[in-house]
């Protein structure tokens, strides 16, 4: 009897199977926006080739922060407490800045009882992709609002909100963040070519993805459910992104197109779908982020974006071996410094 063999599987240019950067199986509801985000950053990552093992995930508490459990098993991982993700993170990649950082948060694990670390990660410019997996509500917690639910929204108890949101975008382009955008994680071709985008950049990263609560906020009334961002999107650039290992050139009909180079050699294409807005002016992209939030609407895609500016790695002068593989003969100082640095604090 003649045998078949299973056909070998595809794999990315450095020579590995998507099943290498998969997870544990989700324990989110069926549904929930998040299980979206991570499939995109699993497409993500293994599209652009990047090693599991190079991969350091941070997050703190809430549904989002399972997420990290859903993909990458191979990488580094560590789950911090509450509002705590960016300052954990801030000292792991002090320690050793040759991993990728991949931070996952919530919106009340970062707009809330995270805010002062958001704070200072984002005017740092620490070279990490920050993602925030916006619902608006407090999902193990019953589902109460947010600091990011929208004024006027509705919980399905019939509660309306009456205070105004913060918004994560505008205030990371304001602090100092070197790429900012937000994504719905129903739009997986505008999301995955951010992440892809995201993963070439060298600074802080800001990544705003609405991800709808379908257990406490997918219902009329909501505005972050899936019906209110399908019929609510409105995207001001539609966005392609060109690996520098890929020789693709990306169509556009129509508009203004902008390519902005990577830090990697990767091209980030841009194509205006607003005729006056420029990713790389600040104040115009603040201005627009407020106008918006007036109006009421809900935009999506890359809001701004600055390729130049020194990270927190490179204002340090932080040497290319990680502190964390230096010898003890290096990092620790010897009697005669010791002494010298004691005497100097009398």
């Amino acid at each position: 009897m003649a045998t078949t063999t299973a056909p070998n599987p595809k794999v990315n240019h450095i020579g590995l199977p998507i099943l290498e950067y998969r997870g544990g199986k989700s324990t989110l509801c069926a549904g929930c926006g998040h299980n979206a985000i991570s499939e995109r950053i699993i497409d993500a990552l293994y599209e652009m080739g990047v090693e599991p093992e190079s991969v350091m995930k941070m997050s703190g508490i809430g549904c989002s922060s399972k997420s990290p459990a859903y993909f990458l098993s191979r990488s580094h991982s560590f789950n911090s407490v509450h509002g705590r993700m960016a300052a954990v993170s801030t000292g792991a990649m002090l320690a050793n800045h040759q991993l990728l950082t991949l931070g996952i948060s919530g919106d009340g694990d970062t707009a809330s009882i995270g805010m002062g670390g958001f704070v200072h990660l984002m005017r740092r410019n620490l070279p990490m992709i920050y993602i925030i997996e916006n619902n608006g509500v407090y999902g193990l917690t019953k589902g109460q609002f947010s600091a990011t639910a929208d004024i006027g929204s509705k919980l399905k108890t019939g509660v309306i909100n009456d205070l105004p949101a913060i918004d994560t975008c505008s205030l990371a382009i304001q602090l100092g963040a070197t790429f900012v955008g937000r994504s719905f994680s129903g739009d997986k071709k505008q999301l995955l070519a951010m992440l892809k985008a995201a993963i070439s950049h060298k600074g802080t990263v800001l990544l705003d993805v609405i991800s709808p609560c379908v257990t406490f906020n997918d219902h009329e009334g909501s505005t972050k459910s899936y019906k209110f961002m399908q019929e609510n999107d409105e995207p001001i650039n539609e966005v392609g992104f060109v690996p520098s290992f890929e020789d693709i050139d990306v169509d556009y009909d129509s508009g203004e197109v902008r390519d902005v180079t990577m830090h990697d050699g990767s091209s980030l294409r841009l194509r205006k779908l607003r005729e006056d807005y420029d990713p790389t002016d600040k104040i115009n992209s603040v201005h627009t982020l407020m106008e918006a939030q007036a109006n009421g609407e809900v935009l999506t895609g890359v809001f701004y974006i600055e390729t130049e500016k020194p990270t927190f790695i490179d204002q340090l002068h932080i040497v290319d071996v990680p502190l964390g593989q230096q010898p003890e003969s290096v990092t620790k100082p010897s009697r005669e410094v010791f002494e010298k640095l004691m005497n100097n604090l009398k």
